[in-house]
């Protein structure tokens, strides 16, 4: 009997995987093009692009966890029963419990590779994307320069760049600075890079000229080899970083510091994440006993189970659509966290009942009546 347990749940875990594999990659794809602004937009590296998407994955990874669970799920033990493996499982004297054991401890470590990606992964990882962006948005060269384009950095200030290398080499520089006295400077420079010199920002211009008007109207310009353009003023502010919800640990979803005007506006969105994300490992076991109750539960069919696969799939994306509406009901309304839980709970115990409810003998068909004979 332990042979076949673990034959069964080798035939589970398969599939699972390549259903995980599959569903996180196309979820890979659609952040990497939500994303893709980063390298086009704030003209960053690839390795930043790359970092940014990857770091978002645990949170997109915990939800496509149970829906990987289902898929795998149904193919399996359709293919098992249709080729008549299960069947001879119970002809051998396995009980149902036996033969949809495998499947149950397949769905609970899943559940609990669930949790540690919500509960600690999830948050480390958001953070640091949070640090990262925060480093994209603080970027001089990235908000400063925009190839082919006029920016305006700062008042008084406007900035032409006609290309930017991948190295940061700026070619063709146009920069043009009020400088607060009714005069205006105008720098050219053939091409620059943004360096830093003790620490403070510089934009240093390389091969180029400086015009400005003098009080009596004459032009004054001078040529350059080097020219730094001091950037002080420019350099943001390194602000610290506000975490949001999906940023939070389990500890400090439950117990805030109240003493924060944000977290006390946000008491009831903070518990309803906390509970939602102890509440979504269930939904791994709520999926698995649905495809065990929509497979195994009720009798053996040649013609296929498309109809009960369907309908469990149906029952599925009601059971996550209502998890969702009641975790937004929750934000608002505290008490409604309880059923964060009965919910799939309550998808266990029916699935159950119809896995593990006597089968039903069918009815038996009445005969004709016979006819009466004909005399000869």
């Amino acid at each position: 009997m332990r042979l076949i347990e673990r034959y069964l749940f080798r035939q589970l875990l398969g599939p699972a995987l390549l259903a995980t594999a599959a569903l996180t990659g196309i979820a890979l794809l659609t952040q990497m093009l939500a994303g893709i602004d980063l390298l086009v937009k704030d003209r960053q590296t690839p390795l930043i692009f790359a970092q940014v998407t990857l770091l978002a994955m645990p949170q997109l990874v915990v939800m496509i966890l149970p829906v990987a669970l289902l898929v795998a799920a149904l193919i399996a033990l359709n293919r098992l029963h249709t080729e008549q493996e299960i069947v001879i499982c119970f002809a051998g004297g396995m009980s149902r419990w036996r033969v949809a054991s495998p499947a149950l401890r397949l769905a609970a470590l899943v559940a609990v590779a669930s949790l540690v990606l919500s509960l600690w992964i999830q948050p480390l990882c958001y953070r640091a994307m949070r640090e990262v962006l925060r480093d994209v948005k603080s970027d001089l060269a990235a908000t400063m320069i925009k190839p082919g384009q006029f920016t305006h950095p700062a008042r008084g200030l406007t900035v032409y760049a006609q290309a930017v290398d991948d190295d940061g080499l700026i070619h063709n520089l146009f920069i043009n600075q009020d400088n607060g006295r009714g005069r205006e400077i105008t720098i050219t420079a053939q091409e620059g890079r943004f360096e830093a010199r003790g620490g403070l920002p510089i934009l240093m211009m390389r091969h180029g000229a400086n015009q400005e008007f003098s009080r009596t109207g004459v032009l004054n310009v001078l040529a350059f080899d080097e020219y730094a353009f001091d950037l002080r003023s420019l350099a943001p502010q390194r602000e610290a970083v506000n975490y949001k919800l999906s940023d939070r640990y389990l500890h400090e979803l439950f117990f805030p510091d109240l003493s924060r005007a944000w977290e006390r506006s946000n008491r009831k969105k903070m518990l309803a994440e906390g509970h939602a994300r102890l509440a979504g490992a269930l939904y791994n076991l709520a999926f698995m006993a649905m495809a065990l109750a929509g497979v195994l539960g009720g009798p053996f069919s040649r013609m296929g189970y498309a109809q009960r696969i369907g309908a469990t799939a149906g029952a599925a994306l009601v059971l996550r659509t209502l998890g969702f509406a009641v975790q937004a009901l929750a934000a608002s309304a505290p008490a409604a966290n309880l059923a964060q839980y009965l919910l799939p709970l309550a998808a266990v115990a029916a699935s159950g009942f119809v896995l593990f409810a006597p089968l039903r003998p069918p009815a038996a068909r009445a005969l004709p009546a016979r006819l009466p004979a004909v005399p000869a």
